[in-house]
C-alpha cells in the first residue's frame, strides 16, 4: 500500500476514533481489553533482515540433515535440489565471481531455473520461512535448534558453509555476509517510494464511460482446471461470474461422494495442500483414491496410509507420514475415503 493511502487511512481511522471517543467516552473504555504478553508473543514471530526477533539456539549441518531426510526430503530430494514438486532450494547457476560480489549473474537469464539459494538476499527469510511454514503437512512444529539445524544444511548444500558447521543465533549474521545473492534486493522501484512522476497514468472518465466487454484473455487448456472449476467457486449473483473451466463432460461424469467430507480434518492437517478432490494437484485427487479402493474394504490400508506415507501406488512422489494426525481426524478421513460411494 502506499504512503498516501497509509497516511488516508491512518487519519480516517483516528478521525473516527476521536468523533466516537466524545460522543461516548464510557463505551470507549469498555472496548476490547489489553493483550496479554503471552498474546503479543504468539503473533510476534518473524525475524527481520538485521535478525532482530531472532530466538537464541543453535544447529549442526549433520543434526540438520538428519531432520531433512526424516521430513524435508519426501518434496525436496536428498539434496535439495528436486523439481518435482517445488521449485529446486539449492544448487542452480551460481559461480564463484557470484559468490565474491554478493550478486548471482543468471537472475538476469530468463531461461535459467531460479534456486532458493540463487535468489534470496536475506537468511532470515529462509530461516523464518522454515519456521513458520514447514514442514509442509506439520507448520510450525519444528523446534527452534531444528530450524537452526535444517538452515545449517541447506547453507551446507550451497556450498556456504562446510559440514561441520553450526548455526546459532551468535554467528547468523557472519554467515549472511557469503550469501550468494546477498546484494541482489533493491528499493529501487515504483513499490518502495511513492515520490516523484506516477509510473500509470488515469484516465479522466467517472461517469458514462464506455465499457469493452470483449474478452482479451484465455487460460490455456492445461491450466483450466489447475485449481479446480471457478464457475462453482463463485456467487450466482454479482457482475463477475465465474467461468467453466472444468470439461462439461468430466463435470457430470464425476459423482460427488455421498459420504460426508471431513473438511475440517483435510484442511487442519495440510492434506489440502497435496489433494483436492477432483484432478491431481501433488498427489491423486480424493475421487481417484475413493475409486481405486472402491468395494475393497480397504478402510484399515488407507488409515495406515495416512499415518505412515508411503510411495509406488501413485507413481514417484511419496506421500509424507502424517504422525501429527489425531485418531479421531484419522478415523474420519480413512472412513470417508474406504466408503463405497
Amino acid at each position: 500500500m502506499c504512503s498516501l493511502a497509509k497516511t488516508l487511512l491512518a487519519g480516517m481511522a483516528l478521525l473516527s476514533t476521536v468523533t466516537f471517543a466524545s460522543s461516548y467516552p464510557e463505551a470507549l473504555n469498555q472496548l476490547g481489553r489489553v493483550a496479554t504478553d503471552a498474546e503479543v508473543a504468539a503473533w510476534d514471530i518473524d525475524v527481520r533482515p538485521d535478525f532482530k526477533g531472532l530466538p537464541v539456539g543453535s544447529g549442526s549441518v549433520e543434526d540438520g540433515e538428519a531432520i531433512w531426510l526424516d521430513k524435508c526430503a519426501v518434496c525436496h530430494g536428498d539434496f535439495g535440489d528436486s523439481n518435482e514438486v517445488f521449485s529446486p532450494l539449492v544448487l542452480g547457476s551460481i559461480t564463484p565471481e557470484d559468490m565474491e560480489s554478493g550478486r548471482v549473474a543468471a537472475l538476469t537469464d530468463a531461461a535459467v531455473v531460479r534456486t532458493t539459494l540463487m535468489k534470496v538476499a536475506t537468511l532470515s527469510t529462509i530461516w523464518d520461512y522454515i519456521n513458520r511454514a514447514m514442514p509442509w503437512n506439520a507448520p510450525k512444529s519444528l523446534e527452534v535448534d531444528e530450524v537452526y539445524a535444517l538452515t545449517a544444511y541447506l547453507l551446507h548444500l550451497g556450498y556456504i558453509v562446510e559440514y561441520d558447521f553450526v548455526l546459532s543465533n551468535e554467528n547468523i549474521n557472519d554467515v549472511q555476509a557469503q550469501m550468494p545473492n546477498r546484494n541482489g534486493m533493491t528499493t529501487d522501484h515504483g513499490l518502495w517510494s511513492v515520490s516523484g512522476t506516477p509510473d500509470v497514468v488515469g484516465s479522466g472518465c467517472t461517469s458514462d464511460c464506455k465499457v469493452d466487454t470483449t474478452v482479451t484473455s484465455f487460460i490455456p487448456a492445461y491450466a483450466m482446471n489447475a485449481h479446480g472449476n471457478l464457475k462453482d467457486q463463485v456467487r450466482d449473483y454479482g457482475p463477475f461470474p465465474g467461468i467453466q473451466t472444468a470439461p462439461e463432460s468430466d463435470a457430470a461424469e464425476v459423482a460427488a461422494p455421498t459420504n460426508v467430507i471431513p473438511e475440517q480434518a483435510l484442511i487442519s492437517n495440510g492434506c489440502t495442500g497435496c489433494h483436492k478432490q477432483e484432478g491431481q494437484l501433488v498427489g491423486p485427487s480424493f475421487n481417484d483414491i475413493m475409486a481405486r479402493y472402491k468395494g475393497q474394504d480397504a478402510f484399515e490400508y488407507l488409515k495406515g496410509k495416512v499415518k505412515n506415507g508411503g510411495s509406488g501406488v501413485w507413481g514417484s512422489m511419496a506421500m509424507p507420514p502424517m504422525s501429527q494426525i489425531d485418531d479421531s481426524a484419522l478415523q474420519a478421513i480413512a472412513e470417508w475415503l474406504a466408503a463405497d460411494n
